[in-house]
């Protein structure tokens, strides 16, 4: 059975402004909380909140060092996201002549 509740995590992920900034940000490579504070103009818990729903869905990913987490974009995650979208939208041609409504 497939997990769609783990999908939808997936699409949470680029669903906010927010998010999709801090994604920006990161594509340059692993940045402290404290650098993506300053460069958003967003108070720690919004962070935190837009952090927590970007890890959750496997595209980032956080360690700690210190008071402070460093965060990155998982090559792991961002590739299941790809596919994900990929398989998601393409065209199947299986299924075409399953319509049982009369026409």
């Amino acid at each position: 059975m497939h997990d769609y509740a783990a999908d939808a995590k997936v699409f949470k992920a680029f669903c906010d402004v927010n998010r999709l900034q801090i994604l920006e940000q990161l594509r340059s490579g692993e940045k402290c909380s404290c650098v993506l504070l300053e460069k958003l103009n967003i108070s720690q818990s919004t962070l935190s909140y837009h952090m927590k729903i970007l890890c959750d869905s496997g595209v980032v990913v956080g360690r700690a060092e210190g008071k402070w987490t460093h965060y990155g974009i998982s090559d792991e995650g961002s590739q299941y996201a790809k596919q994900l979208l990929q398989v998601l939208t393409q065209k199947n041609s299986c299924g075409e002549n399953d319509c049982t409504c009369q026409k």
